[in-house]
């Protein structure tokens, strides 16, 4: 049977930004549940959130289409094979009746923006992670303007209903996703290869622990995720390390984490996979408090 990546319970060992004492529930959802459900209703809802509070929402999904992302923090996107590490110049399109899940790292603030199914017509079937224009986004923000108030009749509102479907349907794709294999077994390795990127064992090592010859792992692997196991391994570790630096974790606390003996391996390995150094993508206060 196949599984899905899934959203882990939030960390409680590194230090978070600060958030008003109401706003710390992590699973409250952006939307009451029952409005991402309804079919019916105004063509689009959009919401924003600016209270700093960590995010973490279990695997759901619902009616409406969702357009999601962040101005501020970095968010990992979970949408049932596939996972991504989510910056603030990305934005995430789920379309409708796909699960996912999410949580942030670090202070968030951001938003969502729910289309109803009629809506949803003529946009990607299929999620995908997008680059976020200063259009998309400010039609997003004078949207969540509008708060509880459905007149989405009105002729300007209409056309700023119209700008974000034209942005999902036309905005180059971004980000890269880990997908996760549909063999039973090859799931087994990638999961543990997710949740614990220290493990360096070998492929041969691997391969006697799920079942398979090393040259039929490696094939299988392949096709299934399109990337070596090697490649996918070093993919997932370069999102948890992403998702410790922006939650404020030292770059030599997280180098360990991820097995590395030589903290200066891991920050050259960091810069030419991404073009910076791992200390750019720590929160503006603990990088000035260094």
């Amino acid at each position: 049977m196949n599984t899905a990546f899934q959203p882990p319970a939030p960390r409680t060992g590194v230090r978070p930004g600060p958030a008003p004492a109401s706003s710390r529930a992590p699973g409250a959802p952006l939307l009451a549940p029952e409005r991402a459900r309804a079919r019916g209703g105004p063509r689009l809802i959009a919401v924003a959130r600016q209270d700093g509070a960590l995010r973490h929402t279990a695997m759901h999904e619902h009616a409406r289409g969702q357009l999601l992302g962040a101005w501020q923090g970095l968010l990992t996107v979970y949408a049932a094979d596939q996972q991504w590490v989510v910056p603030s110049q990305h934005a995430v399109w789920i379309p409708p009746g796909h699960p996912h899940g999410l949580r942030s790292h670090g202070p968030y603030a951001g938003y969502s923006a729910y289309l109803s199914p009629a809506a949803c017509a003529g946009l990607p079937q299929r999620p995908r992670v997008l680059q976020a224009s200063t259009l998309l986004l400010a039609a997003i923000e004078r949207a969540a303007s509008w708060g509880e108030d459905d007149d989405t009749a009105d002729p300007a509102r209409r056309r700023i209903v119209e700008v974000i479907r034209d942005e999902i349907r036309s905005l180059p794709h971004a980000g890269v996703a880990l997908v996760l294999p549909r063999d039973a077994r090859l799931q087994q390795l990638a999961l543990a290869l997710s949740d614990h990127p220290a493990d360096t064992r070998p492929l041969q090592a691997w391969a006697a622990a799920v079942g398979m010859a090393p040259r039929t792992l490696a094939r299988r692997f392949l096709a299934e995720t399109g990337l070596p196991v090697g490649a996918w391994r070093q993919r997932a570790r370069l999102m948890r390390a992403q998702e410790m630096l922006a939650a404020g974790a030292a770059v030599t606390t997280v180098a360990l984490e991820l097995g590395y003996d030589n903290v200066s391996a891991f920050i050259a390995m960091f810069k030419r996979e991404l073009g910076a150094t791992p200390g750019r993508f720590r929160p503006r206060a603990d990088r000035q408090a260094d």
